[in-house]
């Protein structure tokens, strides 16, 4: 048996491909009145108060987003955006190849697997819909913990439902948000994903000092749980 019980996942450039905004984010701009550059400022700049969730649900949040912006769109055209805005958030998301793979060898290893992702309402109401779903024991939203990495309480959180200890927890993610520091600081072992793609992905607050382990590709993974094995049986042997 592995010494890892578990690994979870970052999900936006870990789980999935590079994520840029595409042109569909134009339409939401458009339904809200909004000069597409400057709703792309505030959602940047506001990234991390919307993924809190403490602004309401995806209506209210797009309704404090555009007060921002200085726009006061009708609550008719706040939700028809609201919907867009799910459709291009959506669109952005692309699987990695080897994503719903290795999740699966995973779990046939005996291993639990799960994602702890900074996000706002629009992944929880997919995710459900994408081939991973059916391969994660457990799923951290920030937009519903009410914190964001590197907070503990998203990877306890994780940790809780599982009924394991965060040594007990390997952690993958691409760097965003400062999860692989925050990650080590709550008792998890932390690896870097450090796909080529990556160059280009929309990240927020990276991990830029970060000189743990790194991977170029999710399959690596399943070399550091067999390795983690492989160690724990030829201590077994020696003992």
């Amino acid at each position: 048996m592995p010494t890892y019980q578990a690994v979870l996942f970052d999900f936006f450039g870990t789980l999935t491909r590079s994520v840029q905004r595409g042109a569909a984010h134009a339409d939401t701009a458009e339904l809200l009145g909004c000069d597409a550059d400057a709703l792309t400022e505030v959602l940047d700049r506001t990234y991390y108060e919307r993924a809190t969730g403490r602004l309401g649900n995806a209506e209210a949040t797009l309704r404090w987003v555009c007060a921002q912006a200085g726009v006061h769109p009708s609550d008719t055209a706040v939700r028809a955006a609201v919907a867009s805005r799910h459709r291009a958030v959506r669109a952005d998301t692309w699987l990695r190849a080897d994503a719903v793979p290795v999740l699966a060898a995973l779990r046939q290893r005996g291993l639990r697997t799960g994602v702890i992702s900074d996000c706002t309402h629009e992944l929880p109401a997919f995710l459900p819909q994408l081939a991973v779903a059916r391969l994660l024991d457990v799923r951290v939203f920030s937009v519903q913990v009410g914190r964001c990495k590197p907070d503990p309480a998203l990877y306890l959180t994780a940790c809780q439902r599982l009924g394991l200890a965060p040594g007990d927890c390997l952690y993958v993610g691409d760097g965003g948000s400062q999860e692989l520091t925050g990650a080590e600081r709550a008792g998890m072992t932390a690896v870097r994903l450090a796909a080529a793609d990556l160059a280009t992905h929309m990240v927020f607050n990276a991990d830029l000092d970060w000189r743990g382990p790194t991977i170029g590709t999710l399959r690596e993974v399943l070399a550091l749980v067999d390795v983690d094995a492989e160690v724990v049986g030829a201590g077994g042997r020696a003992g």
